[in-house]
C-alpha cells in the first residue's frame, strides 16, 4: 500500500447527490444502505465504505485493529456541505473492530465514537463497532404471506412481552442467559403452546448497560452482541415466525444515553440531541432527547425503525416514552421548560416527527402495526394522521391497567366501594385501538410480582389473579402480559436472574399457565372475543351496577349475530347460587371457561357445562340465565342457538 492510501480512505462513494439532498431535507428513510460501514469491492479489491455525519468536525478518520487505531492512518473526505464524511477503507472486511476519530473544529474536542449505523458492536464494556454484513436465508415466506391477516385490528392480538436476558438461563454455565439461537427453539415452542399470538422483546437494540433493560439505546441498527450475532437474531426471528408467531420490538426514539462513545455531543456539537438542557437533557432518566425539528435526526430515527422492519423482517414496534415526547413541560417543574412558538407545551417537532415515522411505516409495511406506550389521555394517538391523530395502530391503555390492579388489591370487603375501577374503562374504551398492559413495569421497583399483590391468602391470590386475566380477556382490547406472569411468579421481575420456571412443579402454578393457555385458546377460536374489539358493537354491558355484590356481566359481539359470548365476573369470595343475568335470547348457553375448575387450581364450582336460558326478564333482556357464580370467578359461556 502506497504511502497515500495509507494516510487517508480511498475515493469510493455509495451516496448520490439525491441521497445527500433527502438526509438534508429528512426524508431519507433508508440511510443505512448508505451511511455506516459497507464490505465492497472496488477496483477488484475487497474494503469497506464507510460513511458517517458530522458537520462540525475539522476532520474525521477510521481507526480499528485494521492500523493500530491510528487517526493518522485512514482519514475521511468530506462530501460537500452535506456534513458527510466518507471513504473506502482496502483490505478491511468483516469482523474488524473499529470506531470514528473526530477532531471537531470546536475547543479542540477529540473524540472516539462508535458507529451511529453500525450492524454489530463489541459486547459492553467494551465500545467498538464491527464492521458486519446481514445476509441471511430467511424461511418465513409462509408468514409473510399471512403476517396482514394475523396483525389486522380484528384479529386476535395476545401479546407475551419478554425480556430476553432473564426469560430463561442456564444455571450450569454460570447462570447465563440463553443465546438467540438457544432462545429460538425453547421460546417459539413455549410461546406456541401457551397459544399466544405475538412476542414483543423489550429493546434488543445494543445499549452500554445492561440494567437499563435496553431502554438506553446506543445502537440504533444494531442488535445486542450480549446474545450472539445480527444473524442469531434473525434466526430467533424467523423461527418465531415459522411457529406462526408474530414479533414485536420494543424501539425507544424519546431519549438516549450520554456514554461518550455514543450519539451524544457526537462532533463537538450537539448534533442529535438539543444544546438546551430545557429541550435536551431527560431528567428522569439521565439521558439526552433528540432534537425532533433537525431533518437529519428525522432521517436517522425513521430509517431505524424501517430497518427493523426490512432487515430484520418484524412485525410491529412498540414506541416507548411517547409521553415524554409529546410534552414539552414532561417531568419538568415552571421555568425548566421552554413553550412551544404558540406559548404550549406541546412539542411540535415531536408531533410532526411520530406522524412521519407512523405515516412512512404503514406505507411500506402495511402489514405491521406500531403501538404507542403514552399515558395520558392525548387525543387520537391510534387515529390516521389524515384525521389529525398520531398515526400509531394501537395504544397502550395505562388506565385500565392502573385502576384494574388498584382494584385487585382491595380486600373483597371493600371492593364495592370501588366498583367503578372495574367500569370507568368503558366510558373512553373505544376513543383508541387499545391494548391491555400488564408489563414489565407492573412488577418491578418493589411493586412486588401481580399475584403478590393480590388481596387475600395464597388460595385467594391465585384466584383473583386468575380472575384479573380472565376479566382481562373479557375486555374489548387487545392484550398483553408479561413473561413470568402466566405461571403466577412470586416474587418481582430481576433482571439478572432467571424466571422462576421451578414453581411449575406446584399445581397452582401448574393450573394459572393452563388457565392463560386456555383463555388465549378460546380468544383466538371465539370471533366475539377479538374481531370488535375496536367496535363499541363488539361490547355491551349487561348488568355494571351490581357493586354491592362485586359482579359485572357483559355481552361480546362478533360481526356475525350469531357469535354472542356472555361473561359473568364474581370479584367476591362469596359464591352466588342462582344468580341471574339477562341474556339476549333463549337456547343454551355452553359454559367455555370457568376459571374456578379445579384444573385450574379452583373449587370446582360451576354450571356443570352450561345452562338454558328461560323467558324470565332481567337486565333489560327477555332471557335470563340462573347461574351458579363460584367465589373469586370469571365465567365465560356462548350461545348455541
Amino acid at each position: 500500500m502506497d504511502h497515500q492510501s495509507r494516510t487517508t480512505a480511498a475515493l469510493f462513494t455509495l451516496l448520490t447527490d439525491d441521497d445527500l439532498y433527502l438526509f438534508n431535507e429528512g426524508s431519507h428513510f433508508h440511510l443505512y444502505d448508505k451511511l455506516g460501514a459497507h464490505p465492497a469491492v472496488v477496483d477488484g479489491v475487497a474494503g469497506t465504505y464507510f460513511a458517517v455525519w458530522a458537520p462540525d468536525a475539522e476532520r474525521v478518520s477510521v481507526i480499528g485493529t485494521f492500523n493500530d487505531w491510528n487517526p493518522a492512518s485512514h482519514v475521511l473526505h468530506p462530501r460537500g456541505g452535506s456534513g458527510i464524511w466518507e471513504g473506502f477503507v482496502p483490505h478491511v472486511g468483516k469482523g474488524t473492530l473499529y470506531k470514528y476519530h473526530i477532531r471537531s473544529r470546536h475547543h479542540g474536542y477529540q473524540v472516539d465514537k462508535a458507529d451511529p449505523f453500525s450492524r454489530f458492536n463489541e459486547v459492553p464494556p467494551k465500545t467498538a463497532s464491527i464492521v458486519w454484513d446481514l445476509d441471511y436465508a430467511w424461511r418465513d415466506e409462509d408468514w409473510l404471506r399471512i403476517r396482514a391477516r394475523r396483525n389486522a385490528l380484528d384479529a386476535p392480538i395476545s401479546i407475551y412481552e419478554v425480556h430476553l436476558g432473564s426469560w430463561m438461563r442456564v444455571p450450569e454455565e454460570g447462570n447465563r442467559s440463553l443465546s438467540y439461537r438457544e432462545a429460538a427453539v425453547k421460546l417459539a415452542d413455549y410461546v406456541q403452546r401457551m397459544g399466544f399470538t405475538h412476542v414483543e422483546f423489550l429493546p434488543l437494540m445494543d445499549h452500554p448497560f445492561f440494567g437499563s433493560w435496553g431502554y438506553q439505546t446506543t445502537g440504533y441498527f444494531a442488535p445486542s452482541g450480549r446474545f450472539g450475532t445480527p444473524q442469531d437474531l434473525m434466526f430467533l426471528i424467523d423461527e418465531l415466525h415459522r411457529h406462526g408467531i408474530g414479533v414485536i420490538l420494543d424501539w425507544v426514539p424519546s431519549h438516549f444515553p450520554t456514554d461518550e462513545h455514543g450519539l451524544v455531543y457526537f462532533d463537538g456539537s450537539h448534533l442529535y440531541e438539543h444544546a438546551d438542557p430545557r429541550q435536551g437533557f431527560h431528567p428522569d432518566w439521565n439521558t439526552c432527547i433528540f432534537n425532533y425539528g433537525r431533518n437529519e435526526v428525522r432521517s436517522f430515527l425513521i430509517s431505524s425503525a424501517l430497518f427493523w422492519l426490512e432487515k430484520y423482517h418484524v412485525d410491529g414496534l412498540r414506541v416507548d416514552a411517547v409521553a415524554s415526547m409529546l410534552y414539552l413541560d414532561y417531568s419538568r417543574n415552571a421555568g425548566e421548560w421552554i413553550p412551544n412558538p404558540y406559548g404550549g407545551r406541546e412539542n411540535l417537532d415531536a408531533i410532526t416527527f411520530l406522524r412521519r415515522l407512523n405515516e412512512e411505516v404503514y406505507r411500506r409495511y402495511p402489514d405491521v402495526q406500531t403501538y404507542a406506550e403514552e399515558s395520558t389521555a392525548w387525543p387520537a394517538v391510534s387515529r390516521p394522521t389524515y384525521a389529525g391523530g398520531l398515526g400509531f395502530g394501537m395504544k397502550w391503555d395505562m388506565g385500565w391497567m392502573h385502576d384494574t390492579l388498584e382494584y385487585m388489591a382491595l380486600d373483597p370487603i371493600y371492593r364495592k366501594y370501588h366498583h367503578n375501577n372495574l367500569t370507568f374503562r368503558m366510558l373512553y374504551a373505544f376513543h383508541e385501538n387499545f391494548v391491555l398492559p400488564l408489563s414489565h413495569d407492573e412488577v418491578v421497583h418493589g411493586k412486588g410480582s401481580l399475584l403478590g399483590r393480590m388481596a387475600g391468602d395464597d388460595w385467594q391470590k391465585f384466584a383473583n389473579l386468575r380472575l384479573l386475566f380472565g376479566y382481562m380477556f373479557a375486555q374489548a382490547a387487545k392484550k398483553l402480559l408479561f413473561m413470568g406472569d402466566e405461571f403466577g411468579q412470586w416474587r418481582e421481575w430481576a433482571h439478572d436472574e432467571s424466571l422462576d420456571w421451578h414453581l411449575l412443579q406446584y399445581a397452582p402454578h401448574q393450573g394459572i399457565q393452563k388457565w392463560v393457555a386456555d383463555l388465549n385458546d378460546v380468544y383466538r377460536r371465539e370471533p366475539a372475543l377479538h374481531e370488535r374489539d375496536f367496535d363499541p358493537a363488539g361490547f355491551e354491558w349487561i348488568d355494571c351496577h351490581d357493586a354491592d355484590a362485586s359482579v359485572i356481566s357483559l355481552l361480546r359481539r362478533g360481526t356475525s349475530t350469531d357469535e354472542l359470548i356472555l361473561v359473568v365476573c364474581n370479584f367476591t369470595p362469596v359464591p352466588r347460587i342462582h344468580y341471574r343475568v339477562g341474556a339476549p335470547r333463549g337456547g343454551f348457553w355452553k359454559e367455555l371457561l370457568n376459571s374456578d375448575a379445579r384444573e385450574y387450581g379452583g373449587s370446582g364450582m360451576g354450571n356443570l357445562g352450561g345452562t338454558e336460558a328461560d323467558p324470565s326478564p332481567i337486565h333489560g333482556r327477555p332471557y335470563s340465565l340462573a347461574l351458579t357464580l363460584p367465589p373469586l370467578s370469571a365465567l365465560f359461556f356462548k350461545s348455541t342457538a
